[in-house]
């Protein structure tokens, strides 16, 4: 379950992602607008990392742009940091790009993989819990029930359009520009109010051994 607070932050997401994405291989030109269409989140086992995948309209170019909120930094990824963002009900929060965040990336490749592990978003509200939903709907699966390691990917390349990531038992590739297409045989997709076609986020493949 993700916990959503009634809170400001600064700079907002949007922003944030505007400022930083034109700076990347796979981002816009900067002069090109950009605008979150929703989200998706995955649960930390531990409770303490927030991890949120947006995907953003920029000039009609789909993004997909991983994110993960930690309350402290994390020691030797000042590469992946991309700013500070103050919380106005958790504090300092550091923001990393989530594909060089080893806790994002497990979760992704666990839920691409099963189909299992969305955050169901939830506020507390008066004393009184609502459900926070998103119009983003992701689909997982294809994996069988045999029990397997999904740590240990090492980001491999992040290029223009996907970043492959490899362990030493998989291959995940992560499209940074979405496209609609046939679902892959393990591999994640999304649908969202006026996007009815699949796009594929992600796709797994078991390395030859």
């Amino acid at each position: 379950m993700a916990l959503f607070h009634r809170a400001t932050i600064s700079p907002t997401k949007e922003a944030l992602i505007a400022e930083w994405a034109p700076t990347q291989p796979w981002g816009p030109p900067a002069d090109v607008p950009t605008e979150v269409i929703g989200s998706y989140r995955f649960d930390d086992p531990e409770g303490r990392v927030g991890m949120e995948i947006h995907l953003v309209d920029a000039g009609g170019m789909l993004l997909q742009v991983p994110l993960t909120y930690r309350d402290e930094p994390v020691a030797g990824a000042q590469e992946a940091l991309i700013t500070e963002m103050q919380h106005s009900a958790l504090g300092t929060r550091w923001v990393y790009d989530g594909l060089r965040d080893p806790r994002l990336v497990v979760m992704l490749a666990a839920v691409a993989m099963t189909g299992q592990g969305e955050a169901l978003g939830m506020a507390v509200y008066d004393g009184r819990w609502y459900i926070a939903p998103t119009n983003v709907r992701i689909q997982g699966g294809g994996w069988t029930q045999e029990r397997v390691p999904v740590d240990g990917f090492e980001l491999e390349s992040d290029e223009a359009s996907k970043s492959v990531l490899r362990n030493d038992r998989f291959e995940l590739t992560v499209f940074r520009r979405p496209a609609s297409a046939p679902r892959p045989a393990i591999g994640l997709t999304a649908t969202w109010d006026g996007q009815s076609d699949p796009v594929v986020l992600a796709e797994v493949h078991e390395r030859s051994r």
